[in-house]
This record gives C-alpha cells, sequence and structure tokens, in this order.
C-alpha cells in the first residue's frame, strides 16, 4: 500500500505548489496519482490496423477502404492502432475573474487550474496521446498545437507557466478554435470558473460535441464563492467589468447559497444533457482527487 506521505497528489493544493515550479508540481502530482492506480493506464501504441471509421474531410486518400466504398458506396478510411490514440485539447478560462483566491493559503482559481492543466497534459502525454493547449481572455492568448513526443510535454509546460491572468472572458470563441486544431475527433478538456454567458459556451460546446469530440468541462470555483461570508458591510467588485455593490452579507447569504447551488446544478443539468462530462472542482481539493475523477470512464461528478 501506498503512503500518503509519498503521495502529492493528496496534499493540500497551496502545499503542493510551495514544493517548486509548475513542471516540478504537476511531474510529482502526476508520479503520486499513478503509483496510486491498481492497474496501469498505459496503452499500447503500434500501427497495426484497428478498424474502420467514417471518411472526414481532411483525411488522407490513401487510407480509403476501396472494398467496402465498392460493397457500400460510402467511404471509410482504414484506422490503425496509431492513429487511435487520442487527440486532446486543452481550453483554458484566464480571464481576471480566475484570478482571486478567498483565503490567504490557497492557490487563486488561474493558479490551480494551471497545475490541473499541467498534470492532465502529462497524464495523456505519457499515454500518448497527442496534447495542446489553447488559453484565452477576452480573446485567445496562447495557442500550442497538439502533439504526442514526450518532449512536447516541456513545451506545454512553459506555455501555461507563462499564462497570466487578462481581462473579460471570451469562452465561445476560444471553443471555436479547437476546431480549426482538432481535425479528426478527439478530447476537449475546457477549464473555468464558467463566469460568462453560459448560452453561447454551451452552444460551442455542444458544437464540438457534434462534431465528435468527447468534452470535459472543469467548472472551477473556490471554496468562498459557494456561501457569502464578510463584514458586517462589505463591498463586492466584479473584477472584469469593474462594476460594485454594497451588501450586507448576513442578509444575503441563503438567497446567494441557493443561487450558486441553482447554477451549479444548471451546469450540470445541461453539460449532461448534451453528453458533456461535468466536473465542479474547488481549490482546496487534493489534485489527485481530480485526476482520478477525470480519468474514470464513468464520472459524471
Amino acid at each position: 500500500m501506498t503512503s500518503n506521505l509519498a503521495r502529492p497528489d493528496l496534499f493540500d493544493p497551496y502545499e503542493v505548489a510551495q514544493l517548486g515550479g509548475l513542471e516540478l508540481v504537476a511531474w510529482g502530482v502526476v508520479e503520486g496519482f499513478l503509483a496510486g492506480l491498481h492497474r496501469s493506464p498505459y496503452r499500447g501504441f503500434s500501427v497495426e490496423f484497428a478498424e474502420h471509421r467514417s471518411y472526414q474531410p481532411g483525411d488522407e486518400l490513401r487510407y480509403i477502404d476501396w472494398r467496402v466504398l465498392a460493397r457500400s458506396d460510402r467511404l471509410f478510411v482504414k484506422q490503425y492502432e496509431e492513429e487511435t490514440n487520442l487527440r486532446a485539447m486543452i481550453v483554458l478560462d484566464a480571464s481576471r475573474s480566475m484570478d482571486w483566491s478567498g483565503a490567504e493559503r490557497r492557490l487563486t482559481k488561474l493558479e490551480y487550474a494551471k497545475r490541473l492543466a499541467a498534470a492532465l497534459g502529462l497524464i495523456l502525454l505519457r499515454q500518448r496521446d497527442a496534447t495542446g493547449l489553447i488559453g484565452f481572455d477576452e480573446e485567445v492568448r496562447s495557442v500550442v498545437p497538439a502533439r504526442s513526443r514526450t518532449r512536447h510535454w516541456w513545451t506545454l509546460a512553459a506555455a501555461l507557466d507563462a499564462i497570466r491572468p487578462g481581462g473579460g472572458t471570451a469562452a465561445a470563441p476560444a471553443l471555436r478554435r479547437v476546431t480549426d486544431l482538432l481535425r479528426r475527433r478527439g478530447l476537449v478538456i475546457f477549464i473555468s470558473d464558467l463566469l460568462f454567458d453560459q448560452h453561447l459556451a454551451l452552444l460551442a460546446l455542444q458544437y464540438l460535441r457534434h462534431r465528435g469530440h468527447e468534452v470535459a468541462v472543469f467548472h472551477v470555483m473556490d471554496p468562498v464563492e459557494l456561501t457569502l461570508e464578510g463584514q458586517p458591510e462589505a463591498r463586492f467588485e466584479d473584477p472584469e467589468s469593474g462594476a460594485a455593490v454594497v451588501a450586507r452579507p448576513r442578509e444575503l447569504r441563503a438567497a446567494y447559497s441557493e443561487r450558486v447551488q441553482r447554477a451549479i446544478q444548471n451546469w450540470r443539468a445541461a453539460c449532461r444533457s448534451g453528453g458533456i462530462a461535468y466536473h465542479h472542482v474547488t481549490t482546496d481539493t487534493p489534485f489527485g482527487y481530480v485526476l482520478r475523477k477525470a480519468t474514470s470512464r464513468h464520472a459524471r461528478v
């Protein structure tokens, strides 16, 4: 049995982040997580023929199975084991609202999300799944095309480390950009606090599902956002718009908590109805717990 003392994936996220830079932390978290699994997550890698799939625009003509075409009058291509390895794109929200923490010894939502993204990227690359990154705020700020080579991890980690909080949020354009980068069906991992227009974002997410992509949403929140705490009278300011309001938290606490829970339930229900995996994550949750949910085939948290 693996001791928790050797499992940084089970540590408090803030404490883990004090151990070193993003690359080191992600590496330690993934090593601890994999050590705690009862079976290896690795898949084989070869170029043996695996199966047929429907032809998609952009597929190479040399892979078309002409005998199947003659029999069925439908275009199919031969899919090989090498091709069946996943192609994934991590889409990370770096808007101003992500640059917030409700406690001194807690990571901001963005710093938590960057380390989660790094860990997920490392797991995918270790499985030889081509993995890329899109970072966005009010526009797309960084793009790393999906690659599967081992050294691509350092490119991905450096890009994540360089991401800084921006201004507003343009989730829909960032998600639409994915279609330009993932020509074949793959996995889209969307990490955000979801503080934007739900309708437009859901349309973009559902469009990705329509294109055949698997989609997973990680809804990142600080624990304080689930309740309304503070002084008897406090000033609350929107970090993106600058709009502010003075309120008495005690008077609004019940209504606020109810509204937040309703918003979470609405996101969960909307994602599930569209075949999108939804994961609600708070920034005090050890990364290993989130990775286990994320890699569980039947996870619907």
